[in-house]
């Protein structure tokens, strides 16, 4: 099974891709769905404040840790 290892940001700082530990390049969307479907380790689909699902590290607060990778 796959965990993530690093991350893409846009100029916001925002999530836009995720680096899979298989040297794989998903997307935001793609991650959330494959972490929803179990398919990615070490990340959690969350329901956030207005009720929308995001990905959250299952074990830290934030991806802050992980690489930012361009």
């Amino acid at each position: 099974m796959e965990t993530v290892v690093a991350l893409h940001r846009n100029h916001f700082g925002e999530i836009i891709s995720f680096v899979t530990s298989g040297g794989r390049i998903i997307s935001y969307q793609k991650a959330l769905m494959e972490a929803t479907n179990g398919a990615i380790k070490g990340v959690q689909a969350i329901e956030d404040y207005d009720g929308n699902l995001v990905l959250s590290p299952e074990l830290e607060q934030s991806f802050d840790h992980y690489p930012d990778l361009f």
